[in-house]
């Protein structure tokens, strides 16, 4: 028997007969693995929660995971719109290595290759190899046909939906784009963020018996713009009618994490619990009211506002609490992070390695430096590399360089001042871009937008 299915017997005897049987019979249990939630919201603002500043819309539950940990705010996503930010997160590679570079467009409009590609590796399936119980409720986004469904990449349940938005409310199972349970579309009557949030709860519920990893895709605060009256009669004092929706798509969404965390102490979970929350990407200011305060930007653009993100954790005991973090790190760590919290001891083959990084050691104060060297962005005709302090941007040709220590808001132009730390991100830039392949499919071409050529020449 090798260790990693000794493991998974003990840990399963463990379950079945109690640890304090196991000790009696001169057995030593498996260190108890930790459940790992990770929570997933769809065009969140950065200055949208409690805890990064904001005033106007309450978000107590999922402020409380700063509270309880840790607060990071020099975080990002590898891409400033859905698909490709979720790509990376679930296989901990950029997604440009595997073509996935793009949003694909409506399922009737969208390329036959699109798909996270069958050759990468989810973080799903490798939990699933040490004996956790695999469940993703919410957002796919990563594949419309059946090779691609979740329950074919390491999911063991799925409740949720394929495309990148969807209606929350009348969501009839004849839709074009219905709610799945497993591969059976149904009709849901409730309001679909609560509807998720009690999906969630039965799943902790259901295995609580065993280690377990959720994966937990809100698509609020997506549009459309709908919320029932609840939720509304909240934030009658906000007067832009388009950020007083928004407000009630949150408080909805932060109702729903509530649940689940109250679940998880319920049932004694709470503690041996590693808790994730980000946004796939920025806020789109102007289509639903968010707000992305003090970077500019918004979704789509690799400007500070299009990419760094909330990003929270908590794991009780297991790291520090109500701290913050200051180095640039990204959601690709969140897979390498999962895999050492889970003492994973697999093998990931050469060419599939990692882009991400184990923030444990990090985050405890156990290792010096930084996660990351430099972290990088491709998307089209638009580029970015960034180091500890600088940021080079190429947005459509035109190439600007940023001192973020000073200049967060990327308002002043260091290129004609420094132009030997442009060089040394510019090569950097390069060398990572030779190691990408083109995108599978085109960037979706929208009423109103010039497209331009899918890859760009180096920053």
């Amino acid at each position: 028997m090798n260790r990693a299915t000794r493991r998974q017997f003990l840990a399963a005897t463990a379950s079945a007969v109690g640890i304090s049987a196991l000790n009696r019979l001169g057995i030593a249990a498996a260190p108890a693995r930790p459940n790992i939630i990770i929570i997933v919201a769809d065009d969140l603002g950065y200055a949208d929660l409690g805890c990064q500043g904001c005033r106007d819309i309450p978000t107590p539950n999922i402020d409380s995971i700063a509270a309880n940990g840790l607060r990071c705010t020099a975080a990002y996503v590898s891409c400033p719109v859905c698909s490709p930010t979720r790509a990376g997160l679930l296989t901990g590679r950029y997604q440009q290595r595997f073509g996935h570079e793009f949003n694909p467009g409506p399922a009737q409009a969208a390329s036959e290759q699109f798909g996270l590609p069958l050759t990468e590796v989810t973080l799903a399936d490798r939990l699933k190899e040490v004996g956790y119980a695999t469940g993703l409720v919410g957002k796919w986004h990563l594949g419309y046909k059946p090779q691609y469904h979740p329950l074919k990449r390491g999911f063991d349940e799925f409740y949720g939906f394929l495309g990148g938005a969807h209606a929350y409310l009348n969501n009839k199972a004849g839709d074009a784009n219905p709610i799945y349970h497993g591969t059976t579309p149904l009709t849901e009557s409730e309001y679909l963020t609560d509807a998720l949030g009690r999906r969630a709860i039965a799943f902790v519920e259901r295995h609580k018996n065993r280690p377990f990893y959720l994966h937990l895709t809100f698509n609020a605060v997506h549009l459309p713009q709908q919320a029932t009256e609840k939720y509304l009669r909240r934030f009658e004092n906000i007067p832009d009618p388009t950020r007083r929706k928004m407000a009630a798509q949150l408080s909805a969404m932060d109702d729903a994490i509530g649940g689940v965390i109250a679940r998880l102490k319920e049932i004694g979970a709470y503690e041996n619990t590693l808790i994730f929350f980000i946004s796939d990407n920025g806020g789109p200011t102007p289509r639903n009211g968010s707000k992305n305060t003090p970077f500019s930007g918004t979704k789509g653009q690799v400007r500070e506002g299009g990419i760094r993100v909330p990003f929270l954790l908590q794991w009780n005991n297991r790291l520090p609490i109500g701290k913050t973090y200051p180095n640039p790190l990204i959601a690709l760590d969140i897979h390498a992070t999962c895999l050492a919290a889970a003492d994973w001891d697999g093998q990931i083959a050469p060419d599939k390695r990692l882009d991400g990084a184990n923030l444990l050691p990090f985050l405890r104060g156990e290792q010096e430096g930084l996660p990351h060297d430099k972290l990088f962005w491709r998307f089209g005709p638009q580029s970015a590399v960034r180091d500890r302090r600088y940021k080079l941007e190429r947005i459509n040709g035109i190439e600007q360089l940023y001192d973020l220590d000073s200049d967060p808001g990327e308002k002043q132009d260091l290129l004609s001042h420094k132009p030997e730390v442009a060089k040394v991100l510019r090569d950097a830039w390069a060398t990572w871009n030779a190691q990408l392949v083109e995108p599978l499919w085109k960037r979706p071409n929208r009423p109103g937008q010039r497209i331009r050529a899918a890859r760009s020449r180096p920053a």
